[in-house]
């Protein structure tokens, strides 16, 4: 099966260099795409903790890593998951795309099958990364400059929001959905 998009939610730029987590997302992504599984890659995350776009420092390891520009969009929004996954379906609509894959580690993905089964018209299928498949990768370290992927004026989201407001939005309370009554995304 291949799929027009794969989404692939963000993770902080931390210390100047690429977490573990979004390591895996990334290279997972690459894979699929190098495997014909996944045609293109919206990478997912505005600049929530750090003063990087999530979306956009993955863009830039994809790249440094061989990914065609071409094949990479950027949503730059979503400062939680479920976020991640609504912006990046309006991404896919505007784009024509017409099958999607959600594209990250297994935990997150554990996480999200709930949301994505309930929220979207188009049924968003799910292909978590298998850790066994990334050993033979995981040995890249790629070095990226982040200055276009910088963000400015920044404030965390820990400054901007208390933590019952974080977590209403971690639960998706201020997606702005189409269908507002039954609160749900309608097919691409």
């Amino acid at each position: 099966m291949t799929f027009d998009a794969g989404i692939v939610p963000g993770y902080p730029f931390k210390e100047g260099k690429w977490d573990s987590v979004m390591k895996g997302r990334v290279l997972w992504a690459l894979y699929l795409y190098e495997q014909g599984i996944i045609r293109n890659i919206i990478f997912s995350g505005g600049a929530v903790y750090t003063p990087y776009s999530e979306a956009k420092i993955m863009g830039l390891y994809a790249r440094q890593l061989g990914m065609p520009a071409a094949h990479i969009f950027y949503e730059t929004r979503a400062e939680h998951s479920t976020e991640n996954v609504f912006y990046s379906y309006q991404i896919a609509r505007q784009q024509g795309f017409k099958s999607i894959a959600l594209v990250t580690d297994p935990f997150q993905s554990s996480m999200m099958k709930g949301f994505t089964r309930r929220k979207f018209g188009t049924r968003i299928v799910h292909i978590p990364f298998m850790v066994d498949t990334l050993k033979s990768r995981n040995q890249v370290d790629t070095v990226i400059d982040p200055a276009p992927a910088y963000v400015q004026p920044f404030k965390s989201i820990l400054q901007r929001e208390n933590f019952f407001r974080r977590f209403r939005g971690t639960l998706g309370a201020f997606i702005p959905w189409e269908d507002k009554r039954r609160r749900k995304a309608r097919p691409l």
